[in-house]
């Protein structure tokens, strides 16, 4: 498989802006001409690139990740200008003028949703193989299926744009059309999607991914039996199984490995770095006896702004959990001053360290699906469809036994409740700066009234959605905001 060759073409993409004619605006112009994208394989290849780009943009990775964890138990923030935003998630006092929700979240989506659907109506004209046609059709419905299923879990229905409803203003689909279009897509493309390993391409989409993205769709939705059934179609592939080490899981060294189901691809240079770890980092931080092996240099960048981790919540690790190993906890600083940051909601996130990482730019990748979530995704469907059993519990233990935890046994999960319970707690550690929180929660009835706990009086319930971007409300007059916003 060849990650060279798609981050070739989405260099040029993933610059090209907005707009599907900029980019398509590559040289030679004459190779790619409006008619020669709608005709030719090079040309709606670029298109279907372009809907990747967006799906697979490391831009504001960091900003979706802070805004589905800093309104839970897991994350906080402080300092910088980034705090300006962040600090309206930690408090539930976010608006529809919040600037990541429309280009972070809803942008991409919705781009990569526009240049899938390209990709779809062009495709009977295109000069290429049937068995081309059907690939590149089962790769636009799977990512135009994923951006919808993103869509839907930040902000709830939204407008079900396709190649038939093009036009302007366009209502929000209903909750079930919504929920079937997403389903009956993903299902569509997996026929003609190659196995897991036999995609052309690094990035590209195979039947695994499709059945890992409709898994947590399904989960998330509480469609048990279904999430089940496609968190299984994944398992029996044979293909995906947990890394040994979890620190190694997310070093550069070990990208591509088989854990990793879909990942956002990152490199030390700028637009393709992941920033996370430049947020993370504590002030004048020079080194750690935890993490011996990274090497801070002066031409990495330190943010002003600090994510956190909430005291409370990293307490809550096991001490002989591995997973607990990428928190920091302590460090040296430029002044050779040992700083602890056990207590005060000050321990960092230390999943995304690079030391070929340049200014803001690491080169760890963003996990989006691994086969850990597959697992526990499974075990919570089990779980809800026929409480505690020794199938249910075998999969979450797979993943406590990499942490080196004892597993768990159905003499103490005695009950539904108990052991929902306890997968929330396994995912909370598992998933620690990959931006799961929040959905986890909602989907366990916890978001808001943890928030409460933690004293947050504008969580009231109305806030499981996020509100519409306003820059979406203004420019489509039929579209409706999420109530209370």
């Amino acid at each position: 498989m060849n990650r060279i060759k798609i981050y070739s073409l989405m260099i040029g993409l993933m610059m090209a802006g907005t707009s599907c004619e900029k980019a398509l605006e590559v040289s030679p112009r004459s190779e790619f001409s409006p008619d020669n994208v709608q005709n030719t394989d090079a040309g709606i290849k670029s298109l279907l690139y372009s809907a990747y780009a967006q799906a697979q943009s490391q831009i504001g990775s960091r900003f979706v990740i802070n805004d589905s964890e800093m309104c839970t138990d897991m994350a906080y923030n402080t300092g910088g200008a980034e705090n300006g935003q962040l600090i309206t998630i930690i408090n539930f006092t976010w608006d529809p003028s919040l600037s990541s929700f429309a280009v972070e979240m809803w942008e991409p989506n919705y781009r990569s949703i526009r240049d899938a659907n390209g990709v779809i109506e062009n495709i009977a004209k295109v000069n290429t193989t049937e068995a081309n046609k059907k690939l590149y059709t089962a790769e636009a419905r799977l990512l135009r299926a994923q951006a919808y299923a993103n869509l839907y879990s930040w902000f709830g229905p939204v407008p079900l744009r396709t190649p038939e409803t093009q036009v302007g203003n366009l209502a929000r689909a209903t909750d079930e059309e919504m929920r079937t279009f997403i389903e009956t897509e993903i299902k569509a493309a997996v026929a003609d999607l190659p196995n897991p390993g036999a995609e052309a391409a690094f990035g590209r989409y195979n039947k695994g991914i499709a059945y890992a993205v409709l898994a947590k769709f399904l989960l998330q939705t509480k469609q048990w039996q279904k999430a089940a059934d496609a968190s299984k179609a994944v398992i029996d592939f044979n293909y995906y199984q947990l890394f040994g080490s979890f620190e190694g899981l997310f070093r550069t060294e070990n990208k591509m490995n088989r854990e990793m189901i879909f990942v956002l691809p990152c490199r030390p240079e700028d637009p393709f770095g992941n920033w996370f770890q430049a947020g993370a980092l504590p002030a004048a931080y020079k080194s750690s006896t935890q993490f011996p092996n990274f090497v801070y240099k002066a031409t990495m960048s330190n943010f002003a702004t600090m994510y956190r981790l909430r005291t409370a919540f990293v307490n809550t690790f096991a001490a002989s959990d591995k997973r607990k190993s990428l928190i920091l906890t302590s460090y040296i600083n430029a002044s050779n001053a040992t700083v602890d940051l056990s207590t005060g909601d000050n321990a960092r996130s230390f999943k995304y360290w690079d030391n070929a990482t340049v200014g803001n730019n690491s080169g760890t990748d963003v996990p989006v699906l691994r086969y850990a979530d597959i697992l526990l995704s499974y075990s919570e469907a089990l779980n809800e469809i026929t409480g505690p059993t020794e199938e249910s519990l075998r999969w979450i233990n797979l993943v406590r036994r990499r942490a080196e935890l004892p597993d768990l046994t159905l003499a103490a999960m005695t009950s539904k409740d108990i052991f929902r319970d306890a997968l929330l707690a396994e995912r909370g550690w598992e998933f620690v700066s990959e931006g799961k929180r929040r959905e986890d929660l909602i989907r366990h009835g916890k978001f808001i009234s943890l928030a409460k706990a933690r004293g947050i009086t504008n969580a009231t319930d109305n806030r499981v959605l996020f509100p519409i971007p306003q820059s979406e409300i203004e420019a489509n007059k039929l579209c409706i905001q999420n109530p209370g916003y």
